[in-house]
């Protein structure tokens, strides 16, 4: 399943994805084969920015 283009339909399905099933943010773009620094930047674009600790783009 590709990710949203939307950068707040994007926030919700990474967030989720992040809690439901992955330990990292470099273990999502992995498996999803997404570029870790776009998908950053699409989100720092909306005003989020990813927290390890949390593992949740806030």
């Amino acid at each position: 399943m590709a990710l949203p283009h939307d950068p707040i339909m994007l926030l919700s399905m990474v967030n989720l994805k992040l809690r439901d099933f992955y330990p990292s943010l470099d273990a999502l773009c992995d498996d999803l084969d997404e570029d870790k620094a776009a998908l950053c930047a699409t989100l720092a674009a909306a005003g989020y920015g990813y927290d390890p600790v949390r593992n949740q783009f806030v």
